[in-house]
């Protein structure tokens, strides 16, 4: 999914400066966007004052939207470079097209994992014929220096991982967590997993020291580290912790989101993930002329146009505005 806000501001990310070494309990609220004319995400990440969860540096929740007599998703092509996008949903589903070729439909707890690299262009989309609800999450994972010009590519995993306890349902979104790994493709220590716990669960989860977390309330009532987490909004956990104890009202789901504090400092503007000015301005002005980013095949409709570039210099800062 793409950042379609026409007043583009800059996200200046990263850096362990403003990472918090123990375990702490900061809820997050959202910020609503508006995406087209028929969708609104609750905007998690970048929020002001925590701009990333490891490498995780942007995160929309959505939905549940009855779409039956509506268009539904209708986002059109737009690009993408220095990071990997991840559609995860609960409810719907969601067509895929990118400059690559791919041609995907993503269905409820399947991974669709776009790694943009160096530069992709692509569209989602809910199909002509489409389920009655649209409920899910889009998230971007920050490339590493080492890997931002990677290959574009895209991958499809309709069966995942699953690590189970009592009342617990993990699929594994990205990561590994309690032995069990997915099969995205990562390039940092992360981890991404979707919990469903039926209602009166009490568990714990293993957790590493190392890795800085947050959990994203899907639906439901749940107790996360003895914090009420309602739907569309987040907690973040800081370091430290070994275990995470969580605790369902009703029957709920969450997103776990994890990562080892990233280490570079980056700019974040529009649909880019860069290091300095020029590399943002060079994408915006390639893909306003049309190269690099490739073409969409097969939408109906025109292409994004990038907002303008704003009047201050981007310069790449730490963690938090």
């Amino acid at each position: 999914m793409s950042n379609l806000d026409r007043e583009a501001v800059p996200a200046l990310c990263g850096g362990r400066g403003f990472v918090v070494a123990e375990p702490v309990r900061e809820l997050l609220s959202p910020r609503h966007v508006k995406l087209g004319e028929s969708t609104e995400v609750r905007r998690l990440l970048p929020n002001l004052g925590r701009r990333m969860v490891g490498a995780w540096c942007f995160v929309d929740h959505y939905g549940p939207d009855d779409i039956a007599d509506e268009p539904g998703m209708q986002v059109p092509p737009h690009p993408h470079m220095g990071l990997q996008t991840v559609s995860w949903l609960h409810e719907g589903e969601v067509l895929h097209r990118d400059s690559t070729g791919s041609l995907q439909t993503i269905r409820p707890r399947e991974l669709g994992l776009m790694t943009s690299g160096r530069a992709i262009s692509h569209s989602e989309e809910s199909p002509r014929s489409h389920a009655p609800l649209l409920h899910g999450a889009q998230l971007w994972v920050a490339l590493p220096d080492g890997h931002r010009h990677t290959d574009p590519r895209f991958e499809h995993h309709g069966d995942l991982p699953v690590v189970t306890a009592p009342g617990l349902k993990a699929t594994m979104i990205l990561g590994e967590l309690d032995g069990a790994a997915s099969p995205g493709t990562t390039y940092t220590p992360i981890v991404g997993a979707d919990l469903a716990l039926d209602g009166g669960t009490d568990v714990r989860l293993p957790l590493e020291p190392d890795f800085e977390y947050a959990v994203l309330s899907m639906s439901g009532e749940a107790r996360v580290d003895g914090v009420p987490v309602l739907p569309g909004s987040m907690l973040y956990l800081g370091c430290g912790r070994t275990e995470l104890p969580l605790r369902a009202e009703s029957d709920a789901g969450l997103m776990l989101l994890g990562g080892e504090p990233f280490d570079e400092e980056l700019i974040m503007w529009w649909n880019f993930i860069g290091r300095s000015q020029q590399d943002i301005a060079q994408a915006r002005e390639d893909w306003m002329k049309g190269t690099r980013f490739g073409e969409v095949e097969g939408y109906d409709g025109d292409a994004l146009s990038a907002p303008e570039l704003p009047a201050v210099p981007l310069k790449p800062r730490g963690r938090v505005r």
